[in-house]
């Protein structure tokens, strides 16, 4: 029986200054895969949900109320240290809220986004 897809979120768009930076740094931290629609679009799989990045000069954040996309990493603090590596700047450190952990980083393109994981 095929999974009700109905009222479910299903495909996201985000803002990218750099979509070349933004493809590269997404595939080296979650091997996404992406496929380019012209030189301002790339579309991305993760598995389990689609979207795609445009480019924009104007990016989200939390801090002026965009929608905070926040993904799943069994081992934060590898996920921490790789944001680091990759050039994302981490915006919020490691902090535990109930049920978790988690933290917020901007990617090199812009943009805000969030790895948590559970205790």
């Amino acid at each position: 029986m095929a999974q009700n897809l109905e009222n479910t979120i299903d495909y996201v768009e985000m803002a990218s200054r750099d979509l070349a930076v933004t493809k590269e740094f997404f595939r080296a931290l979650f091997g996404w895969k992406f496929e380019d629609y012209g030189p301002d679009y790339c579309a991305f799989e993760d598995g389990r949900i689609a979207g795609g990045f445009y480019a924009s000069e104007t990016v989200a954040s939390g801090n002026s109320g965009a929608p905070l996309l926040v993904v799943y990493r069994k081992e934060l603090e590898q996920a921490h240290a790789d944001v680091t590596r990759l050039s994302g700047r981490i915006s919020r450190d490691i902090f535990e809220f109930p049920g978790g952990r988690r933290f917020h980083f901007e990617a090199p393109g812009g943009g805000e986004f969030a790895i948590w994981s559970d205790k």
